[in-house]
C-alpha cells in the first residue's frame, strides 16, 4: 500500500520523505488555509520535493470552470493529480482533464456508487472519506472493500486512496482490506512505529546496557 501525506508542511513531508515512506501528497483548499502560503507556490514547492503524485483540488463549482482551474494547477509540475470532488459537475470535469492527460483525484467518494462513477469517468484516484463516515456511524472500512470488489470485478484501474485517516487502526484496516493508497496527517503515520512493548523492550535493554558498562563508540 502506498503512503500519501495528508498535509501542505513543506517540513513534516520533508521529514518523512527522508525515511523513504512517501509516495505522494494530498492537499486541499483547508489545509492549504492551514499552512498559510499562496497555493501555487506552495504546490510547486511540494511537487519539488517529492517524486509521487501531488493532488491539489480546483475550488469551483461548475464543470468549465473546474476544467480551467484544473488546467492551470496542472501546469506546475508534471506530478500534479488535479483534485475535483465528486459531483456531476466534477465528473464531467475528471473525464475531460483525464483525457487531456492529466492525473485525477476524485475527493469526497461516501458510496461505492460514486465510486462506480468515478473510475468510469476515468479517475486515476478514488478518495473515499473513512472517517467522516464512521462519524456518522457508518463503517467507512466497509466502503473500502466493497469499492475493492466492485473494481475488481471489472478490471478498473481506478486506485482507492483512503482518506480520512484519523488513526493506526485505519492504516491497517485500509492495508487489510486492498486500498492501493492511504493519505494521512504526518502524525498518524509517526504513530504507526509506536507500541508499547516496543517501549517496554527498550526501557529493559538500556538499563541493561548502563548496567553492563555496554558502550560501541
Amino acid at each position: 500500500m502506498k503512503f500519501f501525506v495528508d498535509t501542505a508542511e513543506i517540513d513534516a513531508i520533508a521529514e518523512l520523505n527522508e525515511l523513504g515512506i512517501v509516495d505522494g501528497v494530498t492537499t486541499n483548499p483547508s489545509l492549504i488555509k492551514k499552512s498559510g502560503r499562496d497555493i501555487l507556490e506552495v504546490t510547486k514547492e511540494i511537487c519539488d520535493l517529492v517524486d509521487g503524485p501531488v493532488s491539489a483540488e480546483v475550488v469551483a463549482t461548475e464543470a468549465d470552470a473546474m476544467i480551467a482551474e484544473g488546467r492551470k494547477l496542472a501546469k506546475i509540475a508534471d506530478n500534479i493529480a488535479v483534485k475535483v470532488p465528486l459531483t456531476w459537475a466534477g465528473l464531467k470535469a475528471c473525464n475531460v482533464l483525464t483525457n487531456e492527460g492529466n492525473m485525477v483525484n476524485v475527493t469526497l467518494c461516501f458510496s461505492a456508487n460514486q465510486a462506480l462513477l468515478a473510475a468510469k469517468a476515468g479517475a486515476t484516484f478514488i478518495s473515499p472519506f473513512i472517517g467522516r463516515l464512521d462519524d456518522i456511524h457508518l463503517d467507512g472500512m466497509e466502503l473500502i472493500q466493497d469499492i475493492r470488489t466492485i473494481y475488481d470485478n471489472y478490471g478498473y484501474e481506478t486506485q482507492i486512496l483512503a482518506a480520512s485517516i484519523r488513526s493506526v487502526n485505519h492504516v491497517q484496516g485500509c492495508a487489510l482490506v486492498g486500498a492501493d493508497v492511504m493519505t494521512a496527517p504526518p502524525e498518524v503515520i509517526q504513530k504507526l512505529a509506536g507500541h508499547v512493548l516496543t517501549d517496554k523492550g527498550l526501557d529493559q535493554f538500556l538499563k541493561d546496557a548502563k548496567a553492563a558498562n555496554i558502550k560501541i563508540v
